[in-house]
């Protein structure tokens, strides 16, 4: 029997970036839903700058991308869980991974952090995960990866 304290979603965009929170957002989120059978979604954004037109078949041809929506669907096959995975193509990636959970009536958007510093010394967030908490609908869940030791 699920624990009923534990969270719960029935449907989940996981927002797949390419770095090194992916592998371990995607088996967290594979964890969670395999207690309520729900849906999981990974997303990966594209993003096309202004010199391109967005019709252009960008993401299509690279590589990279495919690769990780790969990537994505072995960690979630590794925790025993299916996720469905999407290949978008936008200007802004947060505006794209909002779109994609409200068209998917998604009740949760998980998002990894990896843990950087700017020059300065400053942790650094980027604009992707602000534009997220901020225009979401539904429930946004951030999972930063743990500081290194050096840093502690």
């Amino acid at each position: 029997m699920p624990d009923p304290s534990a969270p719960q979603f029935r449907r989940a965009v996981v927002a797949l970036s390419g770095g090194r929170t992916d592998r371990p957002i995607v088996a967290m989120a594979a964890d969670i839903a395999k207690h309520g059978h729900a849906e999981l979604i990974g997303v990966h954004v594209y993003e096309i700058d202004w010199t391109h037109p967005l019709d252009a078949d960008m993401a299509g041809r690279d590589e990279n991308a495919q690769r990780v929506l790969d990537i994505a669907e072995t960690a979630a096959e590794a925790a025993h869980y299916r996720m469905e995975t999407v290949l978008l193509q936008a200007r802004d990636v947060g505006a794209a991974i909002v779109d994609e959970a409200t068209e998917r009536g998604a009740d949760v958007v998980i998002c990894g952090l990896p843990f950087r510093r700017r020059l300065g010394g400053d942790f650094a967030i980027g604009p992707t995960i602000p534009y997220i908490l901020r225009n979401s609908p539904c429930a946004v869940w951030i999972i930063r990866e743990a500081m290194p030791e050096e840093q502690q």
